[in-house]
């Protein structure tokens, strides 16, 4: 897990050979503002009504934070087998989603003693999450991941099949990508309603 821990801190202007038309835009803070960007994509796409009406996602806050740790896992998975500066983007986009959480819990009113315990069990669930999801994903087991979508975005013992399926072809056509294609057009999701039961 180390490859996506929340450590920041790079000279993305050195790193990112190629990328000078973008920089030329954002030459304040591109590597923040790229990261931004990227992270706005991967929250949209969890936020895609399919996931709910058709792959059966509850439309609840524990839902909606399902939907995304999911979206993120598979980025980051894809992220994790591209070349250099990949692992740098990776570990500034946990960054980001960490940042987002704790802003979200201090918008609903938590207080600034119990945010921090309640980031470590946000954290828990994240990495949590990503170990249990990568076997099956990396295997391509369907069953497995099913059952373990199940648990967790369901939150029940019932496999969770369609939305295993859209993850399994999130995760193939995610990794067909490259890291240019990622920061310019950003990341690339199969439409939910595809996975749903009529498209199971």
């Amino acid at each position: 897990m180390d490859r996506d821990g929340v450590t920041r801190g790079y000279d993305f202007d050195k790193l990112w050979k190629g990328r000078a038309v973008i920089f030329s835009l954002f030459r304040k803070d591109p590597r923040r503002t790229i990261i931004a960007t990227l992270y706005k994509r991967v929250a949209t796409a969890s936020r895609e009504p399919g996931l709910y009406a058709s792959l059966g996602i509850p439309d609840t806050l524990e839902g909606r934070f399902e939907a995304l740790s999911l979206h993120m896992i598979l980025l980051l998975r894809a992220l994790r087998d591209l070349p250099p500066p990949a692992d740098e983007v990776a570990k500034d986009l946990t960054d980001a989603f960490f940042r987002d959480m704790d802003a979200s819990l201090r918008e609903m009113g938590v207080g600034d003693t119990v945010v921090p315990k309640r980031m470590k069990k946000i954290a828990e669930s994240f990495f949590g999450r990503a170990q249990a999801y990568d076997g099956p994903l990396n295997d391509s087991d369907e069953a497995g991941l099913a059952s373990a979508l199940g648990r967790n975005a369901y939150g029940s013992e019932a496999p969770a099949t369609a939305l295993a399926r859209y993850a399994l072809a999130a995760d193939q056509k995610l990794k067909a990508g490259s890291l240019d294609a990622l920061l310019d057009t950003g990341p690339v999701f199969p439409k939910p309603e595809a996975f749903g039961k009529e498209g199971a």
